[in-house]
């Protein structure tokens, strides 16, 4: 090792000619942005090594300052391009000399500062810092290369131990940190409080409330979109830092909102570590495993003020955790004509049956088909399903009708105050910055006609801001009146007598008749095995009930029909003793028979069955046509 002061041009002995006909190359990192846009003077301070190597005789087209991995970390080479295009030169001999300001800027892992050094003392290659010029193929100086490299590791251990001693102690305490949760600001005490804008607490507390009534994020995104409802927004940074802003719903900011347990009141700090056998090379982000509150390394209930109870928070996490693809846990009720769809699961292997319409509606079950290769599991028609479902619903429902429909009238209306309440919010915010404008425009000098126009400009696009929205209000007031009129509560509660009718009505709602039957029913589990026309159903009710069920579907073949031998029987019968087709049929449609396709007999149908079955006299046979 040579030792350096600066401002000498002296060269080192170590410094050869065949160096000298090679490249330097200076070495400048910071480890983040921050430090980038914080400490400025630091990236200059390393380019100025260029001028230890103008002294020692490179001449200056052969000295190349690498700024390319300024805002990289030195804990990681992936993503660090020009530490990968500097390895590749030495490899080619390209490279003389490699200055930099500390050993540990180029690497803080040992692996890869050992690498770099078993690269250079290959192919001759010198490295520099502010103490000396080292050669990493004399002993002495990969020595000191080494131990060099290892306390980087080592300060880099104290650095990280600080700062997590530091965050842990101040999450101890239930001071927030990271990004704030919409709708919440922090304190003086530096714990969350809520946002001292009403319009922003009422939009938090109307994305749960919509989301305990829609059942789903899709149907909670449809809803907000559909009641032009945003999400509030205060920046941590930049220009518009800490100033309320709104943005409109996305479907991963609500699931993030809903799962995030500081709405409870419940603050947790380290609930997404990294493991570190799931991380992906090339993606810092990835690896991350996401723990339960209670096992955080830091769990506080009841730290700062809540938007819902923790009851509510779980619920909403497991309503969250069945909207998966398959499985035997219900799925979410979705914008289909299925009242069912979600609910019925697989006799046979447990997971949730897929709804299909080729024509009609059918619940079908592909999980082994896909996950082994193998047949399908079972499938069925839905009608006789939706049939069966619907009279055991109404046979609950029914006799409490009046009751339920005033309840759930009652319990629309404060949804709809809530709504009203968000416009009313709007359009007052809209209201204040036009008058906010106009004051500004009025407080202006009238000599100063260039910030005159301006802040004229700013007051007439507030006020079309607030124009456009009255608009949109008033539309939407068109489409969602407020409140029932006494002539519309007449109208319910006469229909609550007919519900069956309601239910059946070609108009009717299918979002409000599946959540009625989610209301009731829990699972409805199938068997329907292909040999047979006969499905046997279990309805698990709400109560912890299940009842057992036969109805009969369409199937394709006669020999799938059940009863189909006594049938073939009493067709036999009735043709030995001399009736048309016409009349057997009537008879077997009054008896209960009915086609593979679940239709009623016809004289075909007749003819059909005795053809496939025991056979008998033909209507056309020797004695001549029977007449009908």
């Amino acid at each position: 090792m040579t030792s350096l002061e600066p401002g000498r041009a002296d060269r080192p002995a170590k410094i050869s000619g065949r160096h000298l006909e090679r490249w330097a190359l200076v070495s400048v990192r910071q480890s983040n942005t921050q430090q980038v846009r914080r400490h400025p003077e630091s990236a200059p301070v390393q380019a100025d090594l260029r001028r230890l190597a103008l002294g020692w005789g490179w001449p200056p087209q052969r000295i190349r300052v690498l700024d390319g991995d300024q805002g990289h970390s030195g804990t990681s080479t992936v993503g660090r391009d020009d530490l990968a295009w500097m390895i590749g030169e030495v490899i080619m001999d390209h490279v003389g000399i490699i200055l930099v300001f500390q050993i540990n800027r180029l690497a803080r892992e040992d692996e890869a500062c050992a690498r770099l050094i078993d690269v250079c003392g290959t192919f001759d290659t010198l490295l520099a810092d502010q103490d000396g010029v080292y050669h990493p193929d004399d002993f002495n100086d990969r020595l000191v290369l080494s131990i060099k490299g290892m306390m980087g590791g080592f300060e880099l251990h104290l650095i990280q131990q600080r700062m997590q001693t530091g965050r842990l102690n101040r999450a101890r305490r239930g001071e927030w940190l990271g990004q704030v949760p919409p709708g919440y600001v922090i304190g003086p005490d530096r714990k969350l409080e809520l946002d001292p804008d009403e319009q922003a607490r009422a939009a938090i507390g109307t994305i749960f409330d919509l989301f305990d009534s829609a059942g789903s994020l899709s149907g909670l995104l449809r809803r907000l979109r559909e009641r032009h409802i945003e999400i509030p927004f205060r920046p941590p940074a930049g220009p518009a830092a800490g100033r309320l802003q709104w943005h409109r719903p996305h479907r991963e900011t609500l699931r993030q909102l809903l799962r995030r347990p500081a709405y409870a009141g419940t603050y947790t700090w380290g609930r997404r570590p990294i493991d570190p056998r799931r991380r992906q090379p090339g993606r810092p982000g990835t690896g991350r495993v996401e723990r339960e509150p209670q096992d955080c390394a830091v769990f506080l209930p009841e730290n700062h003020p809540a938007y819902i109870t923790r009851e509510r928070y779980e619920a909403n996490v497991r309503r969250l955790g069945q909207q998966r693809r398959h499985g035997p846990v219900p799925g979410p009720a979705r914008r289909t004509v299925a009242v069912l769809a979600g609910l019925v699961a697989c006799g046979e292997c447990g997971c949730r049956m897929q709804t299909h319409y080729a024509g009609a509606l059918r619940y079908d079950c592909q999980r082994r088909a896909l996950d082994y290769g193998t047949r399908p599991c079972q499938g069925v028609a839905g009608g006789p399903l939706e049939r069966l479902a619907a009279e055991q619903i109404l046979g609950v429902i029914t006799p409490a009708g009046l009751e339920l429909c005033l309840r759930a009238v009652a319990e629309c209306e404060p949804e709809q105050a809530a709504t009203e309440g968000h416009w009313r919010l709007r359009l007052a915010r809209a209201e204040q910055e036009a008058t906010r404008a106009a004051r500004q425009y009025d407080a202006v000098e009238p000599e100063d006609r260039l910030v005159a126009r301006t802040l004229e400009r700013r007051w007439e696009q507030a006020l079309l801001a607030q124009r456009s929205l009255e608009e949109d209000y008033a539309r939407y007031r068109r489409d969602r009146p407020g409140r029932l009129t006494e002539a519309e509560r007449a109208e319910i509660e006469a229909l609550s007598c007919d519900l069956p009718a309601v239910w059946h009505a070609p108009d009717a709602d299918i979002d409000a008749k599946r959540h009625v039957a989610r209301l009731l029913l829990r699972r409805v589990v199938v068997w329907a095995p292909p040999s047979t026309g006969e499905v046997r159903v279990h309805l698990h009710r709400s109560f912890e009930t299940i009842t057992e069920h036969i109805i009969t579907r369409p199937v394709r073949s006669w020999g799938q029909v059940a009863g189909v031998g006594s049938a073939i029987e009493l067709i036999t019968a009735r043709r030995e003793a001399g009736w048309p087709s016409a009349r057997i049929a009537e008879e077997l449609n009054a008896t209960g028979y009915r086609t593979p396709h679940q239709k009623m007999f016809t004289a075909q149908t007749v003819r059909q069955l005795l053809s496939r079955g025991a056979g008998g006299p033909d209507e056309h046979g020797p004695s001549g046509p029977h007449r009908r």
